[in-house]
């Protein structure tokens, strides 16, 4: 068995424990399909609980298991001794320990080196256990108090520990994602909420959906696979890109961090169709006449969403997208004090929250730092545009299309950083090409606070309302 791992693993071209992994990645959707035939509710939990325990020991070893228990162990504790600070105490335990993994297993350098371990599945599992505590938390507190998503996902009742498991490991999503609630986990598990059964009948069928994902699935991986050989980091150490001039340097990071994601579009999709087929991805009807299903609960990325953003700001709602809620829901949002708006502070604070999330090395770090930037540096180009008069349509068109570019540039040479790691790498890679993604954000942002449009009186904004 290990010498036919070692042969596969050998022709597509990854280490054997990335082919073991894949194999137990892709084993999730069978897994989830399973789910929906499972008999009564505490047997979901059960299965849920089971079958991704399982496939985490064939994928990471039965350490994982161990590594995994301990926030969930923390969190359930503190939801059960210390209801009113659970929120925050599960916060600061689950990153705590996250950290001290991502610090003394150091994963960053496995995962450029093309290796795998179950820090990446501990990131995941950490926003859930965080979420669940600071939902139930948000039981306590009065609606008058809560923003709308509080309200919709808080917790009165604890929920079983059985329950509660099986939230965290179910349909494999601790592996890769999507983050989804623990409410919508128990409703959909007792097929309450928009899964009970209405005048329309049961919840729809999820086979279309997921045969989509499973499709966008394998082009992606096929143009990755494509593109890898010709655009990656050894490429951008080499030799040759050091004789190279600017704009074909340019051109080149910007080839590494498109190739780049065409991998993570595949590991999104791949764990979209798994939830999909268990009919949790079910997220209600449009508002379209006829009605539509809609399954945008499993969805963690739109590909084209990204590829043609026309401004930075769209970014966190087309890239990893139930972790970017995660972020604004659980970070952003509660660091705004009720009656003033957010400023640069809670979007830094975010981004920096995302960074140590993913790791402590320096390219993550500066990544995040240079999303923030190139976010706030967005909004200027947003200010701007709005200001133009509607009977001038050819300047804000070229406004729209330098914020497009804008993106492109920024978004593509921030990256270098989230692929090469260490800070003296990503130093030397920025400079390369000028500091150009660093500096064009900040003079945007300085250039914002001395060409300020006039803002549109509240009168004339009522009207257009």
């Amino acid at each position: 068995m290990a010498l036919e791992m070692e042969s596969m693993a050998s022709e597509i071209g990854v280490s054997v424990p990335v082919l073991r992994f894949l194999l137990c990645f892709v084993a999730t959707i069978p897994v989830s399909f399973i789910h929906r035939f499972v008999p009564s509710p505490f047997g979901k939990h059960l299965y849920a609980a089971l079958s991704g325990a399982f496939l985490s020991y064939l994928s990471f070893g039965f350490s994982s298991n161990l590594h995994f228990l301990v926030p969930m162990l923390l969190g359930y504790l503190t939801m059960v001794l210390f209801r009113p600070y659970c929120g925050i105490l599960t916060f600061l335990l689950g990153f705590g320990y996250l950290i001290g993994c991502h610090v003394y297993y150091m994963s960053g350098d496995a995962w450029k080196e093309g290796g795998i371990d179950a820090t990446g599945a501990l990131m995941v599992l950490t926003l859930k256990v965080i979420s669940c505590s600071m939902s139930y938390n948000d039981g306590l507190l009065k609606e008058e108090e809560l923003r709308e998503a509080q309200k919709k996902n808080r917790l009165i009742e604890l929920p079983s520990f059985i329950e509660y498991v099986g939230y965290c490991l179910c349909c494999g999503s601790h592996f890769a994602g999507p983050v989804f609630e623990i409410k919508d986990y128990l409703e959909w598990t007792e097929r309450k909420g928009i899964w009970a059964p209405t005048e329309k009948g049961p919840a729809p069928s999820a086979f279309g959906a997921t045969i989509q994902a499973l499709l966008q699935a394998a082009i992606c991986m096929a143009l990755y696979l494509y593109l890898i050989p010709q655009y990656n980091i050894s490429g951008l150490n080499g030799p040759a890109y050091q004789e190279w001039g600017f704009w074909k340097r340019l051109s080149y990071q910007y080839m590494s961090g498109f190739t780049a994601r065409w991998k993570y579009y595949f590991i999104w999709s791949i764990s979209e169709a798994a939830v999909l087929i268990s009919g949790l991805g079910f997220s209600g009807w449009s508002d379209t006449s006829p009605t539509k299903p809609t399954w945008d609960r499993a969805k963690n990325v739109d590909v084209l969403g990204v590829e043609f953003a026309k401004s930075s700001v769209q970014l966190p709602l087309v890239w990893n997208i139930q972790v970017s809620t995660w972020l604004r829901h659980y970070v952003y949002d509660r660091l705004v004090q009720k009656g003033k708006k957010p400023g640069f502070f809670q979007l830094l604070a975010t981004q920096t929250t995302s960074a140590v999330w993913h790791g402590l090395y320096p390219g993550y770090i500066i990544f995040f730092v240079q999303s923030a930037l190139m976010i706030a540096g967005s909004r200027v180009l947003y200010r701007w545009q709005q200001a133009i008069p509607s009977n001038m349509a050819m300047v804000k068109n070229l406004l729209v299309f330098i914020s497009f570019a804008y993106t492109i540039l920024v978004l593509n040479y921030s990256a270098v950083g989230f692929m090469v790691l260490t800070l003296q790498e990503t130093l030397a890679l920025y400079g390369s090409v000028y500091y150009i993604g660093t500096i064009v954000p900040i003079v945007l942002i300085l250039l914002g606070n001395v060409i300020k449009p006039a803002k549109p009186s509240r009168s004339k904004a009522r009207k257009e309302q």
